[in-house]
């Protein structure tokens, strides 16, 4: 074995940049199975038994791109760890420090301008891997067919499914599901989070998160961003079938003195249905199965009424506008509309932050800045937050069962669109975590735990670390309890052989949080990248002009979620609310276990 007093003397960290030393490891097999390069170092096989850590271009150096730059050193030393930052975001003691930011305009947009760099920057773009190979491939970068991979899959020659940790072959997944996952008593979300929201989520993902699963898991039929697909359909001919091509308006019909979408016999769209759905049940939406749920169809329903809205105010400014000028500017403002709702109302409630969010696309110009995305498989993985669905519905004193549920948008005829806001804005979601899979979608979970397993997922701890997060040291800290702990040890037998996301579904709670830090501190970079890099936020966008003028411009900066459903119901505004009204913050068991401290260099 050579020793490392073989490896070429580094003068100073520019040359380790370069190149890293040569190492042997004794070990047959793939010697980086072992995954020994961190901070982002490549680790890149020299023959059978060796391999090179590849610094270049990272602040780091050594022979594994374990030594930070001066530089580096200081700025890690003076960065607070992610749970403190978190912490002092969340903490209600704190509420008065927040609130001065808040009032302060250039306070507030410089906080909101470090929070987009310092998200989007732990975004690779563009990408360097895909599902095929656990490499840097063109085919990464250019066939976007594929969803692109934050950390490349686990090479197929490894001993183990996670590199040389854990057994040889994962825990059966149904053993999984009977021991961990499975719902026996519905668990509330303990920040009040409310069904609206949870439909929110799911309506808004669906629009990128379209896993061709004729080809595979690792590919995708639909675009990599907030691209509004899942209100106007998926390409230009299901849009087409959407439109009336009238003042630039859908096509709706009217029940019970209310506007709705067409059916799919009065369009031609292609939706999932299952046959026992009644003709006149199956309406025309932007993605092929939003006539699963009720939920769906009121997202669906309000955002098309919002858009045939907005076609009048133009119209009215702009009477010279024809139908498709008055369809396409409406489309974007749309979109805008979209992006300030997503990051000021519905990550505002996902954060739980004291500071306001904004939406503020004009702080970053003149950045390094790209406005390009690709969705990344782990991002559609780790957003799968079923257990946030109840096991009943509650709609003005009627209970409906999922069975009763599932397939039946009707349900929305029969209450109006006004009292389905107001009950699914008063009934608390379930909480992320284990042991709270509704038996509806334990086959999901199941399926995706398999496809993570076919896609060759990298270690949770492994993702943690990728995104400067501490990896666990034992399963004791990952899930913050002894019992569940010790059945996972049994199964897994190593902390740094969890799954990405067994590990995300087990780990505790975060301080005042919905869910663990993992999907914190990793999903947030891929959404604040996914929503920023969007085209309408550059400055060749936007601009008052894109949205047919101030009229427009004004729409997109004064859009809420309050607004979206209160100008789109007829008579009194219902409740509209991520949070049920009776929620009281000062009733949530929190305490705080972290410590004040900094990120170990």
């Amino acid at each position: 074995m050579l020793m490392a007093a073989q490896c070429r003397k580094i003068l100073w960290p520019a040359l380790a940049l370069v190149v890293g030393c040569l190492v042997t490891t004794g070990m047959a097999g793939n010697p980086c199975c072992s995954y020994p390069c961190q901070n982002k170092g490549v680790c890149m096989t020299t023959g059978p038994e060796s391999y090179v850590c590849d610094c270049t271009n990272l602040p780091f150096y050594g022979t594994h791109c374990e030594h930070p730059t001066l530089m580096k050193r200081i700025k890690l030393w003076l960065r607070p760890s992610t749970d403190t930052m978190h912490y002092l975001l969340v903490e209600p003691k704190l509420k008065w420090l927040w609130s001065i930011v808040n009032s302060i305009p250039f306070l507030s947009r410089y906080v909101m301008k470090v929070i987009y760099l310092l998200r989007a920057d732990m975004v690779d773009s563009p990408p360097q891997y895909n599902s095929a190979h656990h490499y840097v491939t063109l085919e990464a970068a250019f066939n976007s067919s594929y969803f692109a991979r934050a950390l490349p899959p686990v090479p197929s020659d490894c001993p183990t499914p996670m590199g040389t940790k854990g057994p040889k072959e994962l825990p059966d997944v149904d053993v999984l599901l009977k021991k961990f996952f499975t719902r026996t008593t519905f668990l509330p979300e303990p920040m009040g989070t409310s069904v609206l929201f949870t439909y929110f989520a799911q309506h808004f993902t669906h629009m990128f998160f379209k896993t061709d699963f004729s080809r595979g898991p690792g590919f995708t039929w639909g675009g990599h961003g907030v691209d509004v697909t899942h209100v106007y359909g998926k390409d230009k001919a299901d849009e087409n079938k959407l439109r009336s091509f009238s003042g630039g308006k859908f096509r709706m019909q009217v029940v019970h003195g209310e506007e709705y979408p067409m059916t799919v016999g009065q369009t031609g769209t292609e939706m999932l249905y299952p046959s026992h759905v009644a003709e006149e049940n199956r309406f025309a939406l932007g993605h092929s199965f939003f006539g699963l749920l009720p939920g769906l169809f009121v997202y669906s329903t309000v955002w098309m009424r919002e858009h045939n809205r907005v076609c009048d105010i133009l119209a009215r400014a702009h009477p010279e506008w024809g139908d498709e000028q008055l369809f396409q500017t409406a489309k974007l403002v749309v979109l805008g509309e979209t992006i300030k709702i997503v990051i000021e109302d519905y990550v505002q409630h996902l954060s739980s932050y004291n500071y306001q969010l904004l939406f503020v696309p004009e702080v970053l110009f003149g950045e390094a800045f790209q406005y390009q995305n690709r969705i990344m498989a782990e991002f559609n993985h780790l957003y799968h937050w079923h257990p946030l669905m109840p096991t009943t519905f509650d709609i003005n004193g009627t209970r409906y069962a999922m069975k009763d549920y599932m397939f039946h948008s009707e349900i929305v005829f029969k209450h109006g669109l006004a009292t389905m806001v107001d009950a699914m804005s008063k009934q608390r979601a379930g909480l992320m975590s284990h042991h709270n899979h509704g038996p509806s979608t334990l086959h999901v979970l199941r399926d995706s735990i398999l496809h993570q397993r076919e896609l060759r997922f990298q270690s949770l701890n492994n993702y943690r670390k990728r995104f400067n997060l501490p990896p666990l040291t034992s399963f004791e800290e990952l899930t913050g309890e002894t019992k569940m702990a010790a059945e996972l040890k049994k199964l897994y037998h190593d902390i740094d052989a969890v799954e990405m996301y067994v590990g995300m579904l087990v780990e505790k709670r975060r301080y005042r949080a919905m869910f663990g830090s993992s999907i914190i501190e990793i999903g947030g970079p891929f959404s604040v990248k996914g929503l920023l890099s969007n085209y309408i936020c550059s400055p060749q966008y936007w601009k008052p002009s894109t949205f047919g003028g101030e009229v427009g411009f004004n729409l997109v900066k004064t859009a809420s979620l309050q607004k979206l459903f209160c100008q789109n119901i007829k008579g009194n505004c219902p409740t509209v609310s991520f949070r049920v009204p009776d929620f009281d913050e000062n009733e949530v068991i929190d305490t705080w276990d972290g410590e004040l401290g900094h990120d170990e260099l």
